[in-house]
Formats: C-alpha cells, sequence, structure tokens
C-alpha cells in the first residue's frame, strides 16, 4: 500500500505538458492598393515581425499568443498586410522555473507556428496574391537572444 502512495505522489510530481487548445485570437489582412496592384510587376519584399506573449490563467493552465505580421511591397507601393495572432491553452505542471519559461518561451510558439503561417497562406492567397510560405522559425534560438538580451539588461523572465 505504501508503494502506491509512493507512486501516486511522484506522479503528481511529475512534470506534466498537455496542449489544451489552439485558436485563432485576431486575425486582419489588408491590401490597399487593389486592385492597382495587380496590374503591376510583382516584384515582393517580404517584411516579418513576430512576437509572443504568455500569461497565467488558472493554476496550471497558460495562455501563448503567438503574434505575425508580415508586410509585402512590391516596388514603392504596399501590396498586402496580414497580421494573425494564433494563441493556445497549455496546461503545464511540475516544472522548475527555468523549464516552465523555456516551455512557455519556445516550446509552445514552435507548436503553434505551422498554424499561423497556414492562416496567412490561406488569407494572401484569398486576396488573389501569390502563395506565401514563412520559412520555419528557429524559437529555441530566439528564445536563447531574448534570455541574453534581458542577462545583459538585468531583467529577469516572468510569466504574466
Amino acid at each position: 500500500m505504501t508503494d502506491q502512495q509512493t507512486n501516486a505522489a511522484a506522479e503528481d510530481e511529475a512534470p506534466q505538458f498537455s496542449l489544451q487548445r489552439i485558436y485563432v485570437r485576431d486575425l486582419s489582412f489588408e491590401a490597399p492598393k487593389s486592385p492597382a496592384i495587380f496590374r503591376q510587376e510583382w516584384t515582393p519584399a517580404v517584411s516579418l515581425d513576430l512576437n509572443t506573449r504568455q500569461k497565467q490563467l488558472e493554476n496550471d493552465f497558460y495562455e501563448v499568443v503567438l503574434t505575425l505580421s508580415v508586410t509585402v511591397n512590391t516596388g514603392d507601393e504596399v501590396a498586402f498586410i496580414v497580421e494573425v495572432q494564433q494563441a493556445g491553452i497549455f496546461l503545464i505542471k511540475g516544472l522548475d522555473a527555468a523549464s516552465l519559461s523555456h516551455t512557455l518561451g519556445a516550446f509552445c510558439p514552435n507548436l503553434l507556428f505551422p498554424y499561423a503561417r497556414e492562416a496567412i497562406d490561406n488569407l494572401v492567397v484569398r486576396g488573389s496574391f501569390p502563395a506565401l510560405m514563412l520559412a520555419p522559425v528557429n524559437f529555441d534560438a530566439l528564445y536563447a537572444q531574448e534570455l541574453q538580451r534581458m542577462q545583459d539588461a538585468g531583467e529577469t523572465p516572468t510569466v504574466q
């Protein structure tokens, strides 16, 4: 009986990670120069802005939001602007502070990225522009860079 209690206690303390839900939090597409832009030579220049944020919802549940903003110019004209906030709710238990920070800052955004990338491509194609498949992003490297920036500035990572 004591072994069963010990096993149950060990299971309660074991790290847990579970994806609860993935959803679009916000979505925007703008083609300010349509339809004239379709008559110009297509020489796209793509600009990508990427951001993540996370907050604790309750107990061991966290929301992570990955925001991708893409602006495509052709010549001096803005062809389109698209922004997607792809979010997820995650159950995360039993991690130390550093592991929790890494999970929220790199692992969760890595799970959300393919959904955001597909949403952006879908919007662009619906706007009658050529498909836009964004290249994969190394969220571990971005997380490491952000940690280094925070250490240099004397800041500590926090979950809101």
